[in-house]
């Protein structure tokens, strides 16, 4: 973990300074310090059963699990009460049955603290609930550091697949409810357990379960001092259309209709992985398979220019002129028939010779985009008789589809776009002033959320909040595919540098990544270059600030890298 105090070197600073005037309102006083938490032990597991009443809620289980029983990278979780329940059981309008189900795991030796860990996807499973801290592989969990934790399935059971979004009440539940009743439930459950309520709260996830958490800081921002958000979707609804509008163009430049992969084969990508690294790579002062400045690599790399057009057949040293066209068009952002971009533009990166990568642009749009745009957030959602998601994706209208994410009826009340986004972002007042905090990371090759839609969030939200770092952190990751992957130092604990500056004022400026290299205990990358030592370690820097190489020192060590700003 590299962290510095709150002032930069001069020449950062001033730029900083210079950055931070030009921000507006959402508050007018320092926030508060948040005083640290206080543990507790847990005197008794399995009659709380007995003992929990609250509301809506059947506690099914609580089991006294032994240390050791749970393991997580190769390490014993200690000793913990484990408690399954059920809130809110219903029959919804398509018959099936519907509850918000959950486990808490409580820690014998508590440190005081409460985590809600977002689960990913469109939920429907109850995760282990051990707490991610971020980043592929965790070697830590917030369960081991003594959090009281939860997982739910967000209203609904895995087995409906998106058809769940038939039901107007398990759509509110997954988009945003869910959090807000479970919270002040588990809250509860923690008093009962301890004898005192938790001090300190934090939420984190990633992918949906950062959308998750960056729905709670605007909606549910009293609740929780802590938010940990990874490569977060959100605004899912319209990533999904853009990827669906994505898998339409790949299936135009196909040299086999249908089979999305020949639009872009594993060759291609990596030529043109090669090719941003021939112009990107030594921008942070070292070539080491790694692009840090992100930013100066979209005006240096020029797919047209920097990456060989086919004068015959396709044969993996090349692009022909139509992918050219496409795929270009496509990392600027896909378009409606208008013209009109549809979500973000995506950056160019080494990321995309993976097989992450190509899940998520030539599977995904097929086989879970499709079915999450029909049935969970288009309203009226689309007839489950006959529905086929290729067909639905690869010959479904983009506007037509984008027009029924926004719109309500009498029976869907509430769009898509209105219960699956933080409601008016970038307001973050209330989670400001009560003094929260919240980190964000994402990865610059995420093939389905993109760094640059996070990028342009956080740059709003510096315009608006002179004192926007005072209170939240952005962190992209070099090369990282979606949460984890990719050619990249992707392993990383950002809820431990979280509560330190949360509960004692110290400040991230960056936080140390390690790449995860055969005998890592987090599960090896199979992204990872060759050539790369196997615990090669980078800083991650707080934007704006990119990792730049001092000129000496081992080019495998985070010692040797400075968090710098880029050059305006």
């Amino acid at each position: 973990m590299i962290q510095r105090p709150l002032s930069h070197a001069a020449t950062a600073a001033a730029v900083l300074v210079a950055l931070s005037a030009c921000g507006g309102g959402g508050g007018d006083s320092t926030p508060p310090q948040l005083s640290p938490a206080v543990g507790a032990a847990l005197s008794s597991c399995t009659d709380l059963v007995a003992r929990i009443a609250i509301p809506n809620t059947n506690i099914t289980a609580a089991n006294a699990i032994a240390a050791g029983t749970l393991t997580i990278a190769g390490t014993p979780v200690p000793a913990h009460c484990q408690v399954t329940g059920r809130m809110f059981p219903r029959t919804g309008i398509d018959g099936n049955s519907y509850a918000i189900g959950f486990e808490m795991r409580l820690p014998n030796a508590w440190n005081g603290r409460f985590f809600y860990q977002a689960n990913g996807g469109i939920d429907g499973s109850i995760g282990t609930a051990t707490g991610p801290v971020g980043g592929g592989g965790p070697l830590n969990n917030a369960l081991k550091m003594g959090f009281a934790v939860i997982s739910s399935d967000a209203g609904h059971a895995g087995s409906l697949g998106p058809f769940f979004g038939l039901d107007p009440q398990a759509r509110l539940d997954y988009g945003y409810q869910a959090v807000g009743k479970l919270t002040p439930m588990a809250k509860s459950l923690i008093q009962t357990a301890y004898g005192k309520g938790p001090d300190r709260s934090y939420i984190g996830g990633c992918s949906n379960g950062g959308r998750h958490t960056m729905v709670a800081a605007s909606r549910y921002a009293d609740q929780y001092d802590g938010y940990l958000v990874g490569d977060p979707g959100f605004r899912l609804p319209l990533a999904a259309i853009a990827n669906i509008a994505g898998a339409q163009a790949y299936n135009a430049v196909a040299t086999t209709p249908g089979d999305l992969n020949s639009g872009f084969t594993l060759a291609e990508r990596t030529l043109v992985s090669n090719a941003v690294l021939a112009k990107c790579d030594a921008l942070d002062g070292l070539s080491d398979g790694t692009v840090q400045d992100i930013k100066a690599c979209q005006g240096a790399f020029n797919l047209d220019r920097d990456v060989p057009t086919c004068s015959g057949a396709r044969d993996g040293s090349c692009l022909s002129a139509a992918q050219k066209t496409t795929i270009a068009k496509l990392f600027s952002g896909a378009t409606t028939s208008t013209g009109a971009k549809i979500y973000s533009s995506f950056p160019f990166d080494n990321g995309l010779g993976t097989v992450g990568w190509a899940v998520w642009k030539f599977s995904n749009p097929l086989s879970l985009d499709s079915g999450a745009v029909g049935f969970i957030w288009q309203v009226p959602p689309e007839s489950r008789t006959g529905f086929n998601g290729a067909n639905f994706a690869l010959t479904g209208n983009v506007d037509t589809m984008l027009a029924k994410v926004n719109a309500t009826d009498a029976t869907f009340t509430e769009s898509a776009m209105s219960f699956m986004t933080p409601p008016d972002r970038p307001n973050l007042d209330t989670l400001r002033n009560r003094g929260a905090k919240m980190m964000v990371y994402h990865g610059t090759a995420d093939p389905i959320f993109s760094s640059d839609d996070t990028t342009a969030w956080y740059d709003s939200l510096q315009a608006r909040y002179a004192d926007a770092r005072g209170f939240s952190r952005f962190y992209r990751v070099p090369g990282m595919n979606h949460c984890s992957g990719g050619p990249s130092t992707d392993q990383f604990d950002m809820l431990t540098p979280l509560v330190d500056w949360v509960e004692k004022g110290v400040v991230p400026d960056s936080v140390t990544a390690t790449a995860r290299g055969a005998g890592n205990l987090g599960l090896v990358n199979g992204d990872l270059p060759q050539g790369w030592a196997a615990n090669r370690t980078r800083p991650l820097c707080s934007y704006p600030a990119v990792a730049r190489y001092k000129g000496s020192g081992s080019v495998e060590s985070a010692e040797s890298f400075n968090c710098a700003l880029p050059s305006f």
